[in-house]
């Protein structure tokens, strides 16, 4: 009997062990505030819209992690057709780290911001930044297409072998630290929006 006892004992003593250590994990996890998107695979381009600030790397394998309380934002991450559109309108910044296999194209609106989480080495990428959305990138790639609009920024390092840049002259590209073999530049005039019948009352 008091055998019996002291192995009921053990298993409520390893048993409350195993409770606090799993509730520990879970608690960690809910600290760190961020939620891992399953099923989005082959993703190539990703576009951006509002108030998001997108970390992207290098990987075998394509992943979206969102931090932030994600689902209780008005927040959108849909991939659809190998595009991720990602978009936020809340005033804090949506936080998205994105480690994707074959990246090809990044689109960015609004007040969005894009950095690369060490080098991105592709072979052709293109990178499309309007409104007053910003891109710090640091680039291994043979082909690098950057379009840089309206009052945009870019911050670009690392080294490509041929280097197209358009860019409006209301907005700024800091390429001091990128090493290209080939370079083409266009600067565009600032794009005039149509005045309106209202306008010219």
């Amino acid at each position: 009997m008091k055998a019996q006892f002291l192995t009921i004992a053990t298993i409520f003593t390893l048993a409350l062990g195993t409770v606090s250590s799993t509730y520990a994990s879970v608690k960690t996890d809910k600290d760190e505030n961020s939620t891992i998107l399953k099923n989005v695979s082959n993703i190539n381009k990703i576009e951006i819209h509002g108030n998001v600030e997108l970390f992207i790397s290098d990987g075998s394998a394509d992943q979206v992690k969102v931090y932030n309380k994600y689902y209780e934002e008005s927040a959108l991450v849909q991939s659809q057709d190998g595009v991720l559109r990602i978009s936020s309108y809340a005033d804090q910044k949506l936080v998205v780290w994105v480690t994707a296999n074959d990246l090809r194209a990044i689109t960015a609106y609004d007040n969005s911001e894009v950095k690369s989480f060490g080098n991105l080495s592709k072979i052709n990428l293109d990178v499309t930044l309007n409104n007053t959305a910003s891109a710090k990138l640091n680039l291994d790639a043979y082909n690098a297409n950057i379009t840089v609009n309206d009052r945009a920024k870019a911050d670009l390092t690392g080294k490509v072998t041929d280097y197209n840049l358009v860019q409006e002259q209301s907005a700024s590209v800091n390429h001091t630290n990128l090493v290209a073999e080939n370079v083409t530049s266009k600067t565009n005039p600032v794009s005039v929006q149509p005045k309106t019948e209202l306008a010219n009352l």
